[in-house]
């Protein structure tokens, strides 16, 4: 199981700045969601940013470009299935609360399937930016990236899906906060009141 930690989104919402390196606690975002990953797969993880100057961001990972840029959140998900060997565990780098618990859960869950999601409370009921693809992946997303469709879960007609169900999920925090991403400045506030809430 390889860790990939995708970081390769333009943050229009946070006016431009990359929102990964904001502080919240102390540390910045980036280096909780890479220890979070780390502990859960046992090696160092891939990042998988787009940014100018991003490899100085965390100089002890292996930091690459999307294969094909421009194709937001999928882009970064067929570019972690596609640089290397296995499946990987992809998580979102603005994701401050997700923890090694939930991570190590959809490794152990995801053998004997394609891509292995963790059910939530979101529009979609899945969260993709926190799951595990393996190498089927790969050519079900080029042909949905054919067929222009740049959903992140558009692909998963094409390959076995498993998921794991919302009460397991539970068990490691509430889903809005294990899943919470930290997209515009009013986001880190509420994130913020999470954290002193936490202690």
């Amino acid at each position: 199981m390889r860790g990939v930690v995708l970081a390769g989104g333009a943050a229009s919402r946070y006016g431009g700045q990359p929102k990964g390196l904001i502080e919240l606690g102390g540390r910045r975002i980036l280096d909780r969601v890479v220890d979070a990953v780390q502990a859960a797969v046992g090696a160092p993880p891939l990042l998988v940013a787009n940014a100018p100057g991003a490899a100085a961001w965390r100089p002890d990972l292996q930091t690459i470009p999307d294969a094909r840029p421009g194709l937001g959140s999928l882009g970064g998900i067929y570019t972690a299935v596609v640089r290397g060997d296995g499946p990987a565990l992809c998580v979102a780098w603005d994701m401050p609360f997700v923890t090694d618990g939930l991570l190590r859960a959809l490794a152990d869950g995801s053998p004997g399937f394609d891509a292995f999601l963790p059910e939530s409370d979101g529009r979609r009921g899945l969260e993709p930016l926190c799951a595990v693809y393996g190498p089927a992946c790969g050519p079900a997303i080029e042909r949905q990236m054919a067929g222009g469709d740049l959903k992140a879960i558009g692909f998963h007609g094409l390959v076995k899906v498993g998921r794991l169900p919302l009460d397991q999920v539970r068990t490691y925090g509430d889903p809005d906060e294990l899943f919470f991403n930290v997209n515009r400045p009013e986001d880190l506030e509420r994130a913020e009141a999470v954290w002193q809430r936490r202690g």
